[in-house]
């Protein structure tokens, strides 16, 4: 079958088809990287703006830049009694298309600034839970004091980091488990008071190293003594930022043409592909997913069962296609930003729900289409109705339009994944966000790269600088917690803002597409996330072993 948007091909096993059977929705007409791009641009990550509440007026953080045609409450309010979603039902009218007329209550109801749950002094986080004295903190559970990181969870004081699971004091880490004092890793687990490492396991007091399990004062994957390893740790986290850029472009050239790196990181799986799998059986195309079965095309999920299409999606998805942003949906379809609900398809913001069809915003609520009530015969033959029409318009079937969506292209995480100009962007009827922020209050403005050199030098009134961004441009500023963090562990003052080091950790990681190889020991096909032409010496997971245990 080739993709009714951009003509590649793609193929739809028996096992899709048995899925889309159970549910009674047809198989996909777009390639599965199109599907994914659609659904990725309904998810704002980390695009923040000042706003104010147009329930109380009280000033609020908010997803949604100033001059939105929607209304925005704090989560809190959201969340309470002061309104009734029911009050925005309407009937539905057969003479116009379905998605119309759920944009129009879409624009209607009220969205919540911040998807944040049981958070305390973290107001500057999104899709976290439990989070405590945490900063920019995005997808994060049961951290604390945690500043600038991406999927973070039960961590404490970690800071510029992707993918890192319990543990703490971590630093510029990625894809990190159960690691103490790690700065520049990854792939370590079980790993401490190491820095620039990669692939460590049981390790500690280790630099520039990798594919080592159960070492400790290693350098260069050679071992030191104590006092050779302390003289170089001391040297290059002394707290300057010439000798720490040094030392990366040092690592940057190393790891590449000496480590040995996995053709996918699977941990317990079994049939499987993708990359960064665990406890998995029976997924393809997964990245970045744990404790699945029997499904396919999952990113950045958890538990999943009988699943197609799904992002952002954990506990105990099952049987359900083309979901983003969610927590245990069952039975359901073509929904977003809903958690804990069953049989609901075209569905957003619903909770502790089930049997519902074109909602928006409803808690503890079933069998309701645009937000009105029905008793269970008036929802069912109101809903196959509804259906026989989009079939007709062509609307069944297709996830929300990419023009739908509450937030521009360049906003979300489909412009990390698929990058794209305005103008690409706009032909493919995806939105754009043009509003730019005010730069933040400063006593003064500073070029990054006119900064003292070493984190001594920095004074305490560094917090109200703006620093301009090496790369972009754009100011930036030193929180309080984040500059005791720097001194604490004689950390330089980076010369990038924020975001900027978010997409060079991004830059890092492989893309999550896979490519056909050959492991570079013995030669034998295998899929992986390593393009052919990368400098990296790929093995197959057999060979690796042998290599590296």
């Amino acid at each position: 079958m080739n993709c009714k948007n951009c003509n590649t091909g793609f193929d739809i096993t028996q096992s899709d088809k048995e899925i889309y059977g159970q549910l009674a929705v047809p198989e996909p007409t777009l390639c599965p990287d199109c599907r994914n791009k659609r659904r990725m641009a309904y998810r704002n990550d980390r695009s923040f703006y000042r706003d104010k509440s147009d329930l109380s007026g009280k000033s609020m953080i908010s997803l949604y830049a100033p001059g939105r045609p929607y209304k925005v409450y704090l989560s809190t309010e959201w969340y309470s009694d002061n309104w009734n979603p029911l009050d925005f039902g309407r009937d539905f009218d057969f003479s116009r298309p379905f998605f119309e007329q759920f944009e129009e209550l879409q624009r209607e109801v009220p969205r919540m600034n911040l998807d944040i749950v049981n958070c305390e002094n973290s107001e500057f986080c999104n899709y976290c839970g439990d989070d405590r004295n945490c900063y920019l903190d995005i997808a994060g559970e049961a951290n604390e004091d945690c500043y600038y990181n991406l999927f973070v969870k039960y961590s404490k004081d970690t800071v510029d980091s992707t993918f890192v699971y319990n543990s703490r004091l971590c630093y510029e880490s990625i894809n990190c488990y159960e690691c103490h004092n790690v700065k520049y890793g990854q792939y370590c687990n079980n790993t401490s008071d190491s820095a620039f490492v990669y692939d460590l396991i049981g390790c500690k007091n280790c630099l520039f190293s990798y594919n080592l399990r159960n070492k400790e004062y290693y350098i260069f994957n050679k071992p030191h003594s104590k006092e050779e390893f302390e003289k170089k740790w001391n040297e290059i986290l002394s707290g300057s930022y010439t000798l720490l850029q040094s030392a990366i472009e040092k690592w940057k050239e190393h790891l590449p043409v000496n480590a040995i790196f996995r053709d996918s990181y699977q941990v317990n799986c079994e049939n499987c592909t993708g990359n960064n799998l665990k406890d998995c059986k029976n997924v393809q195309f997964g990245f970045n997913v744990t404790n699945a079965e029997d499904s396919k095309y999952l990113y950045d999920v958890l538990d999943a069962k009988d699943c197609v299409d799904l992002n952002y999606s954990l506990y105990k998805p099952e049987l359900s296609v083309e979901l983003i942003s969610t927590l245990n949906m069952t039975h359901s379809a073509f929904s977003m930003a809903s958690h804990y609900c069953h049989d609901i398809f075209y569905c957003d913001q619903t909770n502790h729900s089930k049997h519902l069809f074109a909602c928006d915003g409803l808690t503890h609520k079933e069998y309701c289409i645009l937000n009105k009530q029905y008793s269970k015969e008036e929802y069912e033959d109101l809903k196959s109705k509804i259906v026989e029409h989009m079939k007709k318009t062509g609307e069944w079937g297709q996830f929300f339009p990419a023009n739908l969506s509450p937030f521009g292209y360049n906003e979300t995480v489909a412009q990390e994944y698929f990058p794209l100009t305005k103008e690409q962007a706009q032909k493919s009827d995806f939105k754009w966000q043009d509003y730019k922020a005010p730069p933040p209050e400063a006593t003064k403005s500073i070029p990054a790269d006119r900064l003292p050199d070493s984190i001594t030098e920095i004074p305490d009134d560094v917090t109200n600088w703006a620093i301009v961004d090496e790369v972009n441009g754009r100011p930036f500023k030193i929180i309080p917690q984040e500059l005791r963090f720097y001194r604490n562990h004689f950390l330089p003052v980076p010369h990038r803002s924020p975001d900027q080091r978010h997409l060079d950790r991004m830059a890092k990681r492989t893309p999550r597409r896979l490519f056909d190889r050959k492991c570079g020991k013995c030669g034998a096909n295998i899929k992986t996330t390593y393009a052919p032409e990368r400098p990296e010496k790929i093995y197959c997971e057999a060979c690796y072993h042998k290599e590296v245990y």
